[in-house]
């Protein structure tokens, strides 16, 4: 692990005791927070995107609005909808956000994870799926969004234009030389992950993986990951992919912490989720130094070059800052953590 962050779930709505997080303090909050971690050398803040829910759903604006206002952190979603989107204005927005931040742009994307809607994609005008979760739409948008990105012609010039005219097919604009190498793909499974490696995009290893084969979750995840690896050498694809996984990790530092989290050592869970057998991670809560001989055995973590801390955003940006700076002063090292502040 060379690189840590942030994976906001961005929930708004009632606190109790009469107290209610807004959309809006959720995302003037999303930027303080991000201005704080850039502060503290953290290297990503994401974001989950959900529609129909109080949740991020349309994360470009907030993204532009934090490269806006930091330096060196790299900001991200982890992951748009590709059922709901339409890829070519995707991807303007992305090589617009892309440009603004000078490269800091991690965009995951994948076919969502289960709605709390019927087909809500649908609703977008994304009809014609022959698949009861809409996957072929899912991969039909993400395959024209990456033609889109690496500047293929898509749409044929008008000779007899005012605007220029001219010959041949046109790009979209703007566009982003080096976005394309900055695009993830989320998966919640070995085959999705190959598929990843096969396409030549990076890797972000879901919260849960959809199978379950009586092995701990974090040795299916390297699994995972050892496969998506290989598929990616056997496509030739140049250079190295990215990976990275998410896990709930508070260091218990302050009486507050041991009032949220203490006990929180939850272990891993069987279940289903979207129709699916699935495993899913547990949770680590302890102090720093147990933390560290912990997180040094996760097989998954040691396989990727980037961790996401799933935060309580709803506890507001002073109490995931302390998080933040505790564990990069004291876990984040002894795992081979690279400051941006080195």
């Amino acid at each position: 692990m060379k690189r840590f962050g942030t994976l906001s779930f961005g929930h708004y709505g009632p606190l109790g005791g009469g107290r209610e997080l807004t959309a809006r303090d959720s995302m003037l909050q999303a930027i303080d927070l991000a201005q704080g971690m850039d502060d503290l050398g953290v290297n990503g803040v994401y974001f989950r995107v959900h529609h129909f829910a109080r949740q991020q759903s349309s994360p470009m604006p907030l993204l532009a609005a934090i490269a806006a206002k930091t330096e060196r952190i790299e900001m991200g979603t982890g992951v748009i909808d590709m059922r709901y989107e339409n890829p070519l204005y995707l991807a303007e927005e992305a090589a617009s956000v892309d440009l603004i931040s000078d490269g800091r742009l991690a965009l995951g994307v994948s076919r969502g994870s289960p709605e709390s809607v019927v087909r809500g994609y649908e609703a977008f005008g994304y009809t014609g799926s022959e698949d009861p979760r809409g996957a072929d739409v899912a991969r039909d948008h993400f395959s024209t969004f990456l033609r889109a990105i690496e500047g293929e012609g898509l749409a044929e010039r008008d000779a007899q234009s005012p605007f220029g005219g001219g010959s041949g097919m046109q790009r979209i604009e703007p566009h982003s030389p080096g976005l394309r190498s900055r695009v993830w793909w989320g998966a919640g499974n070995r085959d999705s992950a190959e598929w990843a490696g096969r396409v030549g995009v990076n890797l972000m290893s879901s919260t849960l993986l959809t199978e379950d084969r009586g092995l701990p979750f974090d040795v299916l995840q390297a699994e995972q990951i050892d496969a998506f690896r290989a598929a990616w050498r056997e496509a030739r694809h140049a250079g190295e992919p990215r990976v990275s996984v998410s896990r709930s990790i508070f260091p218990l530092t302050t009486a507050e912490d041991e009032f949220y989290f203490g006990g929180r050592q939850d272990g891993e869970g069987v279940g289903y989720i979207d129709g699916f057998r699935s495993t899913f991670g547990k949770t680590y809560a302890a102090a720093p130094d147990v933390l560290v001989e912990q997180l040094k055995e996760d097989a998954a973590i040691a396989a990727a070059d980037t961790l996401m801390l799933t935060i309580p955003s709803q506890l507001g940006v002073e109490f995931n800052l302390r998080i933040a700076e505790a564990f990069a002063t004291h876990v984040a090292p002894a795992l081979g953590w690279e400051s941006t502040r080195a």
